[in-house]
């Protein structure tokens, strides 16, 4: 989607700002012994009271409001039984549409107590995301995301899952431009055009570089097995760089 009209920007920020309230709600109420079908809940209510329809469920059929993936998932992990526990890393997704507009947010909670090692891991994983935004803006290379991610990676001795990448994202949850590498790849040639809509939102881990398939059709899991996190913005590209759409309470 590019951003045509100023009723465009204010439906994205306007869908942009329930799925991160959805997110920031579901952050603070994560403790151990819920289940991840309860976490699931609350962000499906923040999203119904506003008006939205939960995106996965909207347009794949997936069972859940949100994706909530727990320890050695990665991704798209399905809300159940699964109790959360002291000491786990629960990464979060939220996409929704309201009045035929998408946002995309995500983010990773350590749950107390925590290792220094994943703390740390989850605040590098959203720098690693900070990295990657700040190459975002009109006539600039899409490349640039990937390249500043995996110079933060390398820099900093994590490696970065490179089937799980960034996308389009506004009148439909997934569209053009597709598969944006979040780590860094020589054949990327596109160019960010004024008002383009996308998300930025890397897997930043202690040593997976792949995303693979479970038992059921939708969780990933890291390959090697390892922590890995995963912070996600969706942003307007302009001449004044990243506009971000998903911040809560704006």
């Amino acid at each position: 989607m590019t951003v045509s009209s100023e009723d465009d920007l204010t439906a994205l920020k306007m869908i942009g700002r329930i799925v991160a309230d959805a997110l920031e709600a579901m952050g603070r109420a994560i403790e151990p012994g819920m289940t991840t079908r309860e976490l699931d809940g609350i962000g499906r209510r923040v999203m119904e009271d506003a008006g939205a329809r939960p995106a996965p469920e909207m347009v794949y059929g997936f069972p859940g409001a949100t994706c909530i993936s727990v320890n050695e998932e990665i991704a798209h992990g399905i809300p159940g039984d699964r109790a959360i526990r002291p000491g786990d890393l629960v990464n979060v997704d939220v996409s929704a549409e309201k009045d035929g507009y998408f946002a995309d947010t995500g983010a990773s909670f350590a749950v107390p107590p925590a290792t220094r090692r994943v703390e740390r891991l989850c605040k590098d994983g959203r720098r690693a995301m900070w990295a990657g935004l700040r190459e975002v803006g009109a006539g600039k290379p899409l490349a640039g995301i990937g390249r500043a991610v995996g110079a933060f990676a390398r820099k900093n001795g994590y490696t970065l899952v490179r089937n799980l990448a960034s996308h389009g994202v506004g009148l439909s949850l997934h569209e053009e431009p597709k598969e944006i590498a979040t780590w860094p790849d020589a054949s990327e040639r596109r160019i960010m055009g004024e008002g383009l809509v996308l998300t930025v939102e890397p897997f930043l881990s202690l040593g997976a570089d792949f995303a693979e398939d479970g038992d059921d059709p939708w969780t990933l899991y890291s390959r090697p097995r390892a922590l890995t996190v995963q912070y996600e913005h969706t942003v307007v590209a302009t001449r004044n760089g990243p506009l971000v759409l998903t911040m809560p309470g704006q």
